[in-house]
């Protein structure tokens, strides 16, 4: 068996600005392993350990992705190897692209039947990775996983769901997006980062590779039109009714 994490080197919206056009720019922010992907190496280093494993990180993004600064951050949060996609193009390619494209990454890692993705991206924040890899992959896809252990004929998922946890023993191979919370993360020492710059990271050319042609036009960009506030003010003793009267009004309540 082998572990892979798909995890996404991507820029901070934080460090970013929108303009009056409502478009977002990206070019004073800086990247970096994506907020939520560390929680999933954390957690495929645990159970690749467990199991003695190997665990393989994969991610498609632009030419950035397969420079050494890129390749030391994600190695050194635990990953053994790397296979990644790096092209300037990905920036242009839509979310279903891209999931076929760390699919078929997958599918050339020997041994591979548990992959780990994120929550989300630190970016996007749509939360579909997960199920498009599944889906190009044809396996079972779980979100708000907080536990993974292998079991004689798969994986045994703890996901989290209103009012607790519930386990679910799965056949075969699986995707699963690890909660923000599921494991500890350890901060790389010094030394695990410049023992990083020796692990092998595999750079695939994307036209290698079997991609979605599904295609995603944006038609505009606007920001959010503000709302005109009423500014009622109520007070005396009929202040509570009267508010509740006029949310009610207003179809609040």
């Amino acid at each position: 068996m082998t572990v892979v994490v798909a995890y996404k080197y991507a820029s901070n919206p934080q460090d970013a600005s929108v303009g009056a056009d409502g478009v977002v720019d990206w070019s004073r922010a800086k990247a970096s392993v994506s907020e939520y992907d560390p929680v999933a190496i954390s957690l495929g280093r645990e159970v690749a350990s467990q199991n003695d494993s190997e665990l393989v990180g994969v991610s498609v993004g632009s030419s950035v992705v397969g420079s050494s600064m890129a390749q030391k951050n994600a190695m050194s949060r635990g990953l053994d190897r790397g296979v990644v996609v790096a092209d300037d193009a990905v920036a242009t390619w839509n979310a279903t692209k891209i999931g076929s494209a760390l699919a078929e990454l997958v599918r050339g890692i020997e041994g591979a039947d548990l992959v780990i993705t994120g929550d989300a991206s630190v970016d996007a924040g749509a939360r579909t990775m997960s199920g498009l890899i599944a889906g190009f992959l044809g396996w079972p896809c779980f979100q708000e996983v907080c536990g993974v252990e292998k079991s004689e004929n798969g994986w045994l998922i703890t996901q989290v769901v209103s009012g607790g946890t519930r386990r679910i023993d799965v056949s075969g191979p699986v995707v699963v997006a690890a909660t923000s919370d599921a494991v500890p993360v350890k901060v790389a020492s010094m030394k695990e980062i410049l023992a990083a710059g020796k692990k092998p990271v595999d750079v695939v050319e994307a036209g290698s590779l079997a991609l979605s042609d599904a295609q995603l036009e944006v038609t505009g960009r606007a920001k959010p039109e503000a709302k005109a506030r009423k500014n009622v003010v109520f007070s005396g003793e009929n202040a509570a009714s009267e508010l509740v009267a006029a949310l009610r009004g207003d179809g609040v309540l």
